[in-house]
């Protein structure tokens, strides 16, 4: 009947994402995928410059992220559609910036994956070591079957993937909570040991700029809610409130993080994350002498890891997904699941790059991958923003949020970037300069060869004025 149908020229219904997602499932998107950054990886930055330089760069970090939060507020509940960023460019810039936006969201929620998939393993053996098997439980396995569960998960459709997050969230914000309240009043905390001029800065003002780097870690991802756009009941309402309501909870968050670790753990045990910390927040809660807390915290950097790694997976998704729509990537990408509603293919190819990084790659390389193709992302949302504003002013279009004080967090934004990228460079220099290569490489890529499927006068989709070029 449906080939009948196609004989006679009737247009075959096109199946597209759901439309179900709430504020709630916003914010448990971003949050979710964030607060791992809470339980590990932060802590790298104690390693840098001390404790008070990881929370010099905390609230950096926080400032940064804030502007993020603030311009993508705007951008995205306007330019309603999945891919997030890149649809933003697609839009606004161009094909070629379109496209590799495109790349440092897939590279930057993929790697992050791979990483939670090493905490969560890491977390597992620690388990197994205070039980009595210390050295007997084999990581990889569970680093598998976690990327393969959550990828499973985020098969059978988005509504059931992001009420997991909303509930594993909540409980893992809730342990921090509670684990600040149980040790804050209780005489504890001793911070008195950083107050020393070599605990607090122990390599000065250029460890303050290094410690720059495993700032971000506090906050990576929190512009993942973009992705959810094409699947929110109200763009309108839900991508600004959730996101901005995102950014304050993990402000509370980190900060309440270095409160606790600092005052029970050494500075110099907090900053190594190969024989010192590597999930500070477990490894706090192990010092107050409760099980209730240690069981707490344990199951609190679980539920951490695994509610960022299903956000990364249905972010990054999206983000090819998108991609592969647009004919930026092979239009069989852009497949949608008849029943389940997803972009299932997509899902399915990221796995095996994620496993790849997962399992071959040292911890500290796979979050430095993550962190900066987010920060080449943040780098293109000031020049994006400013051109939003000067092609559609405020009174042409509608819009779903007005960010404040245009163009300031822009420009502070970038300035943030700029001083990030030399922090970088300090520890990770040859890293920073084969991702740039790599990123050029696959630019030229597009540019001589993909471009050519790229039909740019579809790809405009707003009802707006359209500007010169499509």
């Amino acid at each position: 009947m449906a080939n009948a149908h196609q004989a006679a020229g009737t247009p075959v219904e096109k199946i597209s994402l759901l439309r179900v997602l709430g504020p709630a499932h916003v914010w448990a998107l971003g949050v979710g995928i964030v607060l791992v950054g809470e339980y590990m990886g932060w802590n790298f930055s104690v390693g840098k410059g001390g404790a008070y330089a990881a929370l010099i760069a905390c609230w950096f970090a926080g400032l940064l992220y804030t502007c993020v939060a603030m311009i993508d507020s705007e951008v995205t509940s306007t330019v309603a559609a999945a891919g997030g960023q890149y649809t933003q460019a697609k839009h606004i810039i161009g094909p070629l910036m379109a496209f590799n936006v495109g790349l440092y969201l897939v590279f930057a929620y993929t790697m992050l994956e791979a990483a939670n998939a090493i905490t969560l393993a890491y977390l597992i053996s620690q388990v197994a070591a205070l039980s009595g098997y210390a050295g007997e439980l084999n990581q990889t396995p569970f680093i598998v079957l976690t990327i393969l569960f959550l990828a499973w998960l985020n098969y059978r459709g988005v509504l059931a993937t992001l009420t997991f997050n909303l509930v594993i969230t909540a409980v893992a914000f809730i342990a921090i909570i509670v684990l600040f309240l149980s040790t804050a009043f209780s005489g504890s905390l001793n911070h008195a040991g950083l107050m020393s001029g070599q605990a607090a800065l122990p390599y000065g003002a250029i460890g303050v700029v290094a410690a720059l780097h495993f700032g971000l870690w506090y906050y990576l991802g929190i512009e993942g809610t973009t992705q959810a756009a094409e699947e929110v009941r109200s763009p309108a309402r839900a991508l600004p409130f959730g996101t901005m309501a995102g950014i304050i909870t993990l402000l509370i968050a980190a900060t309440l993080t270095w409160y606790i670790c600092s005052g029970l753990l050494p500075w110099e045990f907090l900053g190594d994350g190969v024989s010192g910390s590597v999930a500070p927040l477990f490894d706090a809660s192990r010092l107050t002498g409760s099980t209730f807390l240690m069981v707490l915290l344990g199951i609190g950097t679980l539920f951490s890891t695994m509610a960022s790694a299903n956000g990364c997976i249905n972010d990054a998704s999206r983000a090819w997904f998108a991609m592969g729509r647009d004919h930026y990537l092979p239009q069989w990408f852009g497949a949608v699941h008849p029943k389940h509603r997803t972009p299932y293919r997509s899902i399915i190819f990221l796995v095996p790059i994620a496993l790849l990084f997962a399992l071959g790659a040292p911890l500290d390389q796979v979050i430095t991958f993550s962190i900066l193709s987010g920060l080449l992302e943040y780098t293109f949302m000031p020049i994006n923003v400013i051109l939003f504003r000067r092609k559609w002013p405020l009174d042409t279009i509608k819009r779903g949020y007005v960010h404040p004080f245009h163009p300031v967090p822009a420009i502070v934004l970038l300035c943030l970037c700029g001083v990030t990228f030399f922090a970088v460079f300090l520890g990770y220099g040859t890293q920073l300069i084969a991702m740039v290569a790599f990123y050029i490489v696959v630019s030229l890529w597009f540019h001589f060869w993909r471009y050519r499927f790229v039909k740019r006068g579809d790809q405009f989709t707003m009802p707006w004025p359209r500007p010169r070029g499509y």
